[in-house]
């Protein structure tokens, strides 16, 4: 995790601390061997992405507090799984993404021109 990248090849920046996001739940979009579900691309959630992701079966609006997760809302800033990511742009729904907090590894599962193409820090 000490110097990791963006998509954009830099240092990889802080995507949210209130909620606290990442695998590792340090705030950065932060991956390793034991992150399953490639939880990289660093996303601010929007009511229709939300409502998307629920009816997928992976509900991230309600608190679960035995996991102190306060529940997302709209606005909210969000590490979420690449593969989840890009299954909601084919979708149409795909939340925006911010560049410099999402991890290079992104791009393993995603494409970079479809990234910046829902960027809200442009490229």
């Amino acid at each position: 995790m000490v110097n990791a990248t963006n998509v954009l090849g830099t240092a990889l920046t802080p995507c949210c601390t209130d909620p606290m996001t990442g695998f590792y739940r340090d705030g950065c979009c932060n991956t390793g061997a034991g992150d399953m579900g490639v939880h990289v691309v660093c996303a601010q959630m929007t009511a229709e992405f939300l409502a998307y992701t629920k009816a997928q079966g992976n509900d991230l609006s309600t608190p679960v507090p035995a996991f102190q997760f306060p529940g997302l809302k709209p606005g909210d800033r969000w590490c979420l799984c690449a593969a989840r990511w890009q299954e909601a742009l084919e979708d149409g729904v795909a939340p925006p993404v911010v560049l410099k907090a999402t991890h290079a590894a992104a791009l393993e599962h995603v494409n970079l021109a479809d990234l910046k193409d829902n960027a809200l820090d442009g490229n």
